[in-house]
């Protein structure tokens, strides 16, 4: 019963509303799909490392330590700010069927790694949740260690859908008329969540 309430919760978490999921959404559609898968690996990776800092209990130094848990949050607040503004900014934006370099898809995992390790929203559900099933018993902490993969598969396929979605042929078509819009309006969201996150106290 407790891992299909762990289970439904990290559903929940991961398809609400955030700066992850504008993010794959812009880059799918300006660079198109592999642009956004790539986001969304990257994405899947930032889980690990939020995993492998509760295993290890640096967690509770981070929820001990008001200066690092501050600094951490305004990196990342900083970080989805610049996003966002190159976004609202930018000129007219590359077609989908541009091909995606290694240079550029680098930058694409870049950028969906360092969105979500530096997002605070993130750090709090590991911090708050994840941290508590972590124990000195061997098999609570194997049952922590499958729920983190398990966590890190559901960030991959969710955004990779949102990826194949919005690049669909069903789609592109009407999303291409509006891109240089669409873009604006992902950029405008992506500077809100990182202000949000700057002036919450």
């Amino acid at each position: 019963m407790e891992f299909i309430s762990l289970a439904i919760l990290g559903i929940l978490i991961v398809i609400s509303p955030g700066a992850d999921f504008v993010l794959v959404l812009k880059n799918s559609i300006n660079f198109g799909r592999r642009a956004g898968i790539l986001t969304a690996v990257g994405i899947s990776l930032a889980i690990g490392v939020h995993i492998s800092y509760s295993m290890f209990g640096v967690s509770y130094l981070i929820s001990q330590n008001e200066l690092t848990f501050q600094t951490i949050r305004y990196l990342g607040a900083g970080y989805l700010v610049y996003l966002g503004l190159k976004g609202i900014l930018s000129k007219e934006q590359v077609s989908n069927k541009a091909e995606v370099t290694q240079e550029k898809g680098q930058r694409y995992f870049a950028q969906g790694f360092f969105c979500n390790v530096l997002n605070p929203k993130t750090m709090l559900f590991f911090l708050s949740i994840f941290s508590q099933l972590i124990t000195n018993n061997s098999a609570d902490n194997a049952f922590a260690l499958a729920y983190g993969i398990y966590m890190m598969a559901l960030h991959m396929a969710w955004f990779a859908l949102v990826a194949i979605l919005f690049t669909s042929p069903l789609l592109r078509g009407w999303l291409n008329r509006f891109k240089q819009r669409l873009n604006q309006v992902c950029g405008a969201g992506l500077v809100l969540f990182g202000s949000a996150l700057a002036l919450k106290s």
